[in-house]
């Protein structure tokens, strides 16, 4: 753990250290343009430097240029490594491989910087209107709205969360509650940036489990944020012991986005019935670094949560060498965004814990294979039918016994749906009560070698879902101190034991993955990137419950009309 005081203390280091004074000035900048901060080394085996145990973090740099560019994440010091004892707050390794520095032109992306001003097409502003008021209720820290009902609550590592006292809650028709997400904090966020440019060694930068809440905010500017959204703040605790509250952590607000809930016309009888799509979105905005990243979790009438994840921000940007893409004859390890700027190839991962209690804690975990058949044509066998058909698919039913049967690599195989169901809760029909998992883009698994440093402190990301029985104490899936896990705390150890998940209190644990590409409409800022998944209820109802939702109301707007004038 480093506290903030550490980090100020340590970056008052460099510019008093003589070797990387002379680094600075042989690059023809002032001390006083260079900025460093503080960061974890990792853990690469018995191979690095120990420094007799103490607590040794790395400083790398970029060049702030006395204020010429808000983006100096483009222009890294490169080459240039410190490490800083932070007991003893000394400078105690130092290493300049010596590398160019990228320049100032075309990276700043404030409004009134951008050159030419405002050229681009821009759209009309819009704004929604409720004439009959909000449509959520906020008691506190509860949330009501359409038939949730959800605690929200603030983790300084793992943003906002839904957990205890209140569970997060669907009302089912009758008056019956059933409990769908107990828990949902984020797990742990992951990037990785395996190499520098090609003109210079492999340099790995360990993966990390950055505080999800280092600068975390309800919405990107006033401007940016949605209509009529409410704002909660959130409480943590400082290095000190000492609480402190951070104003407009979470936003929460209705979404009118124009899709269709449901709907069917019938010409014949001239029948239309329409539902408008209209969700309530808990939303979080973190800043880590150079990276932005937007969480949302959608609440929608349908009785499904949709949990989704964008990236947005700055690039992560290393010095290079080029200046044109023929120049680049090896593998430079990213793109070339700009003279002697490459955007460097890495990955994404993001991963949820959720403790689903689906009308109860007992629950099993089921997958419901899709698999070809021939037609036999014997319909007393129940292998095929009396049809000139050739072949057809069917259901195949899996209930996963143990941890080992949890997990799944949803891009391999074949193709399944993933429910998590009460054996005990059975609806009229006959079906058990469940809830299925829907994954939604950004499915990516990790590429690295096994033995790879990262992916052992990071193993689960080879595949996106696993299934284990609850445990209190296992709450982060690189482990507690991820930075420096060596392996032996991490959701992958814990899945070892291969325990039994069937008909047990379980657990999901999901990670959204992105191969991240940089290309030039990425630079300087880069537009939104997503990926997310569902918990669609899966014979939880009766019948569909969107058929309880009001038809829309034709509300007189003033200054709106619709004809060919207007078109």
């Amino acid at each position: 753990m480093i506290t903030s005081a550490e980090e100020t203390a340590a970056m008052a280091l460099p510019p008093r250290y003589p070797p990387f004074a002379e680094s600075v000035r042989r690059r023809g900048l002032d001390v006083g343009d260079v900025a460093c901060g503080v960061l974890s080394r990792g853990w690469f085996g018995g191979g690095q430097p120990a420094y007799g145990g103490a607590r040794v973090a790395k400083m790398q740099c970029v060049v702030t240029g006395g204020g010429e560019t808000a983006n100096f994440y483009a222009r890294p010091l490169e080459g240039v490594t410190l490490g800083v004892d932070l007991d003893r707050m000394a400078v105690v390794g130092y290493e300049d491989r010596v590398r160019p520095v990228p320049g100032v032109e075309g990276t700043d992306y404030r409004a009134d910087k951008a050159a030419p001003l405002f050229t681009g097409p821009a759209a009309v502003p819009g704004v929604v209107v409720q004439p009959e008021g909000r449509g959520f209720h906020i008691d506190g820290r509860v949330v009501r709205w359409a038939k949730w009902e959800f605690h929200v609550g603030f983790d300084m590592r793992a943003a906002w969360s839904s957990r205890s006292p209140r569970s997060t809650t669907l009302m089912r028709a009758g008056g019956g509650r059933c409990s769908t997400a107990a828990s949902s904090p984020i797990s742990s966020c992951l990037t990785w940036t395996p190499a520098t440019s090609g003109t210079s060694r492999p340099s790995p930068t360990p993966a990390t489990s950055a505080s999800a809440s280092r600068h975390p905010r309800s919405g990107a500017a006033p401007t940016a944020r949605p209509t009529r959204p409410t704002s909660t703040a959130g409480h943590y605790a400082d290095a000190n012991g000492e609480p402190v509250e951070a104003e407009d952590v979470v936003c929460v607000f209705e979404r009118y986005s124009g899709d269709i809930a449901w709907c069917h016309t019938e010409a014949a009888l001239q029948v239309t019935e329409v539902r408008p799509d209209v969700t309530l979105v808990v939303r979080m905005v973190v800043t880590v670094g150079n990276y932005d990243y937007i969480l949302d979790w959608e609440f929608k009438t349908s009785g499904s949560i949709k949990i989704v994840v964008s990236l947005t921000g700055l690039l992560k940007t290393e010095a290079t060498s080029y200046t044109h893409a023929d120049q680049i004859k090896v593998d430079a390890h990213g793109t070339l965004l700009a003279e002697k700027t490459l955007g460097v190839f890495h990955d994404h991962f993001v991963t949820y814990h959720l403790d689903l209690d689906v009308d109860g804690a007992t629950n099993s975990f089921i997958k419901n294979t899709i698999v070809p058949r021939r037609n036999s044509g014997d319909t007393a066998a129940g292998g095929g039918a009396d049809t000139t058909r050739r072949s057809y698919w069917t259901v195949r039913r899996e209930v996963a016994e143990t941890e080992a049967e949890g997990q799944v690599d949803v891009n391999g195989g074949a193709p399944a749906d993933l429910l998590f169901v009460n054996p005990g809760k059975r609806g009229r029909i006959g079906y058990e009560a469940g809830y299925r998992l829907i994954p939604a883009g950004a499915t990516a698994a990790s590429l690295l070698a096994d033995d790879d440093y990262p992916q052992r402190r990071a193993a689960y990301t080879k595949k996106q879902v696993w299934v284990r029985p609850y445990n209190k104490s296992e709450k982060w899936a690189s482990g507690l101190y991820a930075e420096q896990s060596t392996e032996d705390d991490s959701l992958a150890s814990w899945s070892r034991r291969n325990r039994r998940i069937k008909e047990e209190d379980i657990v999901l644990w999901y990670t959204l993955g992105l191969h991240h590409v940089p290309y030039l409409e990425g630079f300087p800022v880069m537009p939104t990137l997503s990926g997310a998944f569902e918990l669609r209820p899966s014979n939880f109802f009766e019948r569909n419950p969107l058929l309880r939702a009001k038809p829309p109301s034709n509300y007189d707007y003033p200054n709106c009309s619709f004809g060919a004038a207007s078109m």
